[in-house]
């Protein structure tokens, strides 16, 4: 293996399809080792865009644009970040020779829910949540009626949230069915999921290198409408839950193939346990791993993504991160507090530079060490409730 130099003729190129703050992350790791790094959003200034060598502002959803963008710059990787991007075209252009982390086909399939969950519940015989799939408000009710209340409706592809809702009564139908459809994606299509009793819910980051696939220590982490808001590593369960969580993690990786990390999210209750979703790039509950590990999630996906070993990946015992949102609306966003969130001991601060702030809008988070899990917590909230958006 050759390394380059980045802005020279033998550089190695990676190009980022979404710009925020876990891309931010990747661009720095992929600049630490010398590769030349491009980024790509939808808005300019994005978080990765100011670190990166050049950036494009395009709508990904558009075929012609991703193409053009993608064969001008010719790069040795092209790293999906977001789910909103033209995958068709991506198989194609992968086709024609263009290497998609992990690959074109996990991109399609984790970007859309039904194609994860038909892959995962239907081909691979994994346990999920019971469900159903539906286009119209009759097909949405009908759905409802099937699977039962309370229950958990969702676009078919959308991030952080947006669009998410439950729905406990028979006035929650149609407000469910109208705020799925406002979501930043419209795809016109929605998954309405059981309820599934579980004791918690863990992010399992699985890295599959060249070396093979490993397992960083499992995240815990609580959300909020469908949004993080903490997460924790490590976190405490069963030999035999953790072994079943490997297991489907693997499972479910081997089928979507290619290299990279993969953020598995999982329901446990007990020694049970359900598959629920797959991100194929850092995980925003794995935030927690710039203090955690050694090697964050993100040296892991570019390590991964190039193919260098991956020895282990440095567990450090009890980390947590806990974010700050924004409270309101600003095109010129300001903070304060950041002095005495960093008074904290164990502390560290990441401000992600987004250009404009929107009521509940992740806009930074705190990492932080504790003794134990629940010290870690403690700290990392106590430090983040310090800081706030002006």
């Amino acid at each position: 293996m050759t390394w380059g130099t980045p802005l020279t003729a033998t550089a190695k190129k990676l190009l980022l399809l979404g710009s925020g703050e876990l891309g931010k992350e990747v661009v720095i790791e992929a600049q630490r080792l010398g590769i030349e790094t491009i980024a790509c959003d939808r808005y300019a200034n994005a978080p990765a865009m100011q670190v990166a060598h050049r950036s494009h502002v395009l709508d990904m959803t558009d075929p012609a644009a991703l193409r053009r963008v993608i064969e001008a710059e010719d790069p040795d990787w092209v790293v999906p970040e977001i789910e909103a991007i033209a995958t068709a075209e991506l198989e194609r252009l992968e086709g024609e020779g263009f290497t998609v982390i992990p690959t074109a086909k996990a991109a399609r399939l984790t970007m859309d829910r039904e194609g994860i969950r038909r892959l995962a519940a239907e081909t691979l015989k994994l346990p999920t949540s019971h469900y159903r799939f539906a286009s119209t408000l009759e097909e949405f009710k009908a759905a409802v009626a099937v699977i039962g209340m309370p229950c958990v409706v969702k676009p078919t592809m959308s991030s952080s949230g947006k669009g998410q809702s439950v729905v406990r009564t028979e006035a929650d139908v149609v407000t469910a069915w109208e705020h799925a459809m406002k979501g930043r994606v419209k795809t016109g299509r929605v998954i309405v999921e059981s309820f599934i009793r579980f004791d918690y819910e863990i992010t399992l980051l699985t890295v599959r290198h060249a070396g093979g696939t490993l397992f960083c220590p499992p995240i815990g982490h609580v959300q909020i409408d469908g949004d993080y808001r903490e997460s924790w590593q490590p976190m405490a369960m069963s030999p035999q839950a953790l072994a079943r969580s490997q297991e489907i993690a693997k499972s479910v990786t081997d089928a979507l193939g290619g290299r990279g990390l993969f953020g598995v999210e999982l329901f446990i209750a007990g020694d049970e346990v359900w598959f629920s979703e797959v991100s194929p790039r850092p995980h925003d509950t794995g935030l927690v791993t710039l203090g955690s590990q050694e090697l964050s999630e993100f040296a892991l996906h570019v390590r991964a993504i190039t193919g260098l070993p991956i020895p282990d990946v440095g567990a450090k015992g009890p980390w947590a991160s806990a974010v700050i949102l924004a409270q309101g609306e600003s095109g010129t966003p300001r903070f304060e507090g950041v002095e005495a969130a960093l008074a904290e001991p164990g502390t560290l601060l990441r401000l992600f530079g987004k250009p404009a702030a929107h009521k509940n809008r992740r806009m930074g988070v705190v990492v932080a060490s504790g003794k134990t899990t629940a010290e870690a917590r403690e700290r990392a909230k106590r430090a983040a409730a310090k800081v706030r958006v002006l």
